[in-house]
């Protein structure tokens, strides 16, 4: 048993458990007294609750002892992103304008179904403001920072989540993703992020994004963030978008490896620019994949950007959750949300009919593409972390977030399945990953690519903090 609870996995602190030589209230102070020192450095939360998180993990412990643990992740630290609801917590979405003074008696349909397995919840992790953009901070929360270098971002919008994750701060870490916002944290700080086929996962309640948005794990291991889908991926009545339950164990089959397995590599997918240290890193990292017996061809999708119709869809949903501000709770707002929100004021039904058709011809390309491949490859970002306080690398040419994220939106139009997968480090010392798609329901498929991987080479975790180790 390693002397660092908390760089144990689910597996390993379950087997310590069952065995008496852990105890959750132990693994649980620990993140607690790690996540107090972490907290003034790199803000990974903006819920931190010991008296809760003791008094589960005590109820854990009792039950552990009379050997009925409650579920698959009993007595395992877990944390929330604050897009989320959990029972007992304000859920303010990184904005000045959620008042906290509110019952909150209700669990998010994921959350919900952690805790009827014994998950330990720690806290809530910072997202911006509604989780607008591809990094970190907020007028309610300030700024995140990333794990390998506080001067830098550690992406958005589940960026307290993915820190929590590199420090060992839990081992289970509910995200979100409407654009991106698992994968993008987990690729600048090392972690391993999976969003699921839309529906697979049910959401409750549904935000404005709507069919845009899914949640699933980040985490350090792949069998970690499958342990956690098996769980969350359970029926909630209150979804009339879930899918029926499909009965899966995502930890089965994990190292089945990827012999025979058709992937296409697209470098820039047709349209996106990407740092040549990045696109090498990652071209090196499929070639790992192909040593093991995968049948890797470079493609050439020449898709147009889909930022044509990612964007307009996100404006609408915008406007929907300003509708029903004042003007003065407008002002609290990260000033870009007025200005990115204001088109979705003016669309009209047919116009949005027609962004949602064009949506539907790029699905129908993916599907097509997929009855030739298993898979699908490429970089999960165009750049490494930059400093913060920045939606943009500083110096650079670019407006918005989404301009160096290009991989990530399509697959959010698409509804796939896909997972970030750490692939070594630039020149800089600061994570690069790559990511692998699959046709939609082809969770296992995923994981197991990313299982391979990480099998020849093991995701690498951030030194602690001087002051904190």
């Amino acid at each position: 048993m390693s002397q660092d609870i908390l760089s144990l996995s689910a597996a390993e602190l379950t087997a310590g458990y069952r065995s008496r030589q852990l105890s959750p209230v132990e693994v649980a102070q620990a993140a607690l007294d790690r996540a107090a020192k972490i907290q003034p450095i790199h803000n990974p939360f903006v819920v931190l609750d010991a008296e809760v998180a003791l008094e589960a993990a005590y109820e854990s412990e009792k039950r552990w002892t009379r050997g009925e643990p409650l579920g698959l992740v009993d007595g395992l630290p877990t944390t929330v992103k604050d897009l989320l609801l959990c029972r007992g917590w304000p859920t303010r979405r990184g904005s000045r304008t959620v008042n906290p003074d509110q019952p909150w008696a209700d669990d998010s349909a994921s959350v919900a179904r952690m805790r009827e397995h014994g998950a330990v919840f720690l806290g809530k992790t910072t997202t911006p403001e509604f989780g607008w953009k591809g990094v970190t901070d907020s007028p309610l929360t300030g700024v995140t920072s990333n794990p390998w270098n506080a001067r830098m971002t550690p992406g958005g919008s589940s960026g307290g989540a993915a820190v929590a994750a590199a420090f060992g701060l839990g081992v289970m870490h509910v995200a979100t993703d409407g654009g991106g916002s698992i994968r993008i944290p987990a690729g600048f700080c090392g972690m391993f992020g999976f969003k699921p086929t839309f529906g697979l996962v049910p959401v409750h309640p549904h935000p404005p994004p709507l069919t845009l948005w899914h949640q699933g794990p980040i985490s350090r291991t792949v069998e970690d963030a499958a342990l956690m889908l098996t769980v969350i991926a359970q029926p909630d009545p209150r979804d009339f978008y879930a899918v029926p339950l499909q009965g899966i164990d995502y930890r089965k089959g994990l190292d089945d490896g990827v012999a025979g397995l058709r992937i296409a590599y697209s470098r820039t997918l047709g349209y996106a620019r990407v740092d040549a240290e990045v696109a090498a890193l990652v071209e090196r990292a499929v070639g790992v994949l192909a040593d093991q017996g995968a049948i890797v061809e470079e493609v050439d999708l020449t898709l147009e950007d889909p930022i044509s119709i990612m964007q307009p869809l996100w404006a609408v949903a915008l406007a929907i959750a300003l509708e029903p501000m004042s003007q003065a709770q407008r002002g609290l707002l990260d000033p870009p949300i007025n200005a990115l929100a204001a088109p979705g004021f003016e669309m009209s039904a047919l116009e949005y009919r027609a962004v949602e058709r064009a949506r539907e011809v790029l699905a129908r390309r993916m599907n097509a593409l997929h009855q030739t491949y298993d898979l699908l490859i490429t970089p999960q970002l165009a750049t490494t972390a930059f400093e913060v306080n920045h939606e943009v690398p500083p110096n650079s040419d670019l407006k918005r977030w989404w301009e160096w994220s290009p991989f990530t939106y399509p697959f959010n139009l698409t509804q796939q399945p896909a997972a970030t997968v750490p692939c070594g480090f630039a020149s800089n010392g600061l994570p690069v990953a790559m990511q692998v798609v699959g046709p939609r329901f082809a969770e296992q498929i995923v994981l197991r690519a990313a299982r391979a991987y990480e099998r020849v080479h093991p995701f690498r975790r951030p030194p602690l903090p001087p002051m904190v180790s």
